[in-house]
């Protein structure tokens, strides 16, 4: 009977922890994308702003200053442009991510009442078999 009481402990143990290692592995595997993807957002911020103090160095005279002072409308437009778009890129992941915790839960929850449901006659019959 005691094997019985422990098989079943053991086996809702693994029933109670599984959401709980599913969650630490998606979030690493977020933390991951997340990192990946502020650090290649950094590179390319860090290469325009590099490019706009080459092309700001590079003036000589008042045609040059014209030439860059025209060409920064279109850089701060670019760099508009890459802004807004990495916020959709980072609002994305991180409503992916949002979804994935809720089906977690979701399969806890499932678990954790059919184990609760199934339970409940077990421990009725080790109850009365003692």
């Amino acid at each position: 009977m005691q094997d019985t009481v422990l098989n079943a402990f053991a086996e809702q143990a693994k029933t109670m922890y599984a959401p709980m290692s599913k969650f630490n592995s998606l979030f690493v595997e977020n933390m991951e994308k997340m990192t990946d993807f502020q650090l290649t957002a950094i590179k390319s911020y860090a290469e325009m702003g590099l490019d706009q103090m080459k092309k700001a160095s590079d003036v000589k005279d008042a045609e040059g200053m014209r030439a860059y002072t025209a060409a920064q409308a279109e850089a701060a437009t670019s760099l508009n442009k890459k802004i807004m778009e990495d916020a959709k890129i980072f609002s994305d992941m991180a409503m992916e991510f949002k979804s994935q915790v809720e089906g977690i839960m979701e399969e806890a929850r499932t678990t954790a009442a059919t184990t609760a449901t199934t339970a409940k006659p077990a421990t009725k019959a080790a109850t009365k078999a003692a």
